[in-house]
This record gives structure tokens, C-alpha cells and sequence, in this order.
């Protein structure tokens, strides 16, 4: 009789981030308004104000989205003048993508074992 148990994932899969800082890139990119500024501010740096031109939605609503974005190491703030300009942070999305690609790797594992075990019978 075969028992199947569930993989645990272990947590030295985060030995570049903490367990903190993968809920907030996560939590950053879980909203669709988040995203896309993500999306514009790695295409090419924008002011907040800029920004928040582009939404149905008040400035400082855009501006807490940011500083979630910014909490997340998603997105850096300069000051210019009066005007704070958002640049995106390829680093910390190739740190997420490299997570998300473990986990991946350990599900393509999991797949790989159930395979064996029905090439058994």
C-alpha cells in the first residue's frame, strides 16, 4: 500500500529573504493597481504625481500604493524638487522570481515522484 504525504516546504527556500519580506512582495503584488504601477515605474522612472494622473482614484491613494510598493523593495523614492520620483527594483523581482521558480522546481519534483510511482505498477 503506497501513503502519499505532502511536501513540507522547507524555509531555507528564503535564505535570500525572510519570511517577512516575501508576505509584502507578495501582499505588494497581490493588487492589480499595484502591478500596474510596478509595470510603469520599471518601464521608465514617473513622479507620484504622474502616476496617480493615470487612475480613477485620489493622489494619495496612488501614494499609499506606492509606499506599499516601496515597503516591499518593489519600488525606490528620490526626491526632486517638490516632485518624489518612483524608480522600480529589478533586483527584488529577480529575488522573487527566483523563489517562485524553487517552487516550482519542488512541485516539478512532486509530479516527477507520482510519475514513478504509476510507472511502477
Amino acid at each position: 500500500m503506497l501513503t502519499y504525504n505532502l511536501m513540507v516546504v522547507d524555509s531555507s527556500l528564503l535564505d535570500e529573504l525572510s519570511s517577512d519580506e516575501v508576505d509584502r512582495i507578495f501582499g505588494a503584488l497581490a493588487d492589480a493597481t499595484r502591478r500596474d504601477i510596478l509595470t510603469r515605474v520599471l518601464q521608465h522612472e514617473q513622479s507620484v504625481s504622474h502616476l496617480a494622473e493615470g487612475y480613477a482614484m485620489s493622489f494619495a491613494a496612488v501614494q499609499k500604493h506606492v509606499a506599499v510598493l516601496e515597503r516591499a523593495a518593489l519600488v525606490t523614492k528620490q526626491r526632486r524638487g517638490r516632485e518624489q520620483i518612483v524608480h522600480g527594483s529589478p533586483e527584488s523581482i529577480k529575488r522573487a522570481a527566483k523563489l517562485l521558480d524553487r517552487y516550482e522546481g519542488i512541485w516539478r519534483e512532486r509530479v516527477q515522484m507520482i510519475d514513478n510511482i504509476l510507472a511502477e505498477d
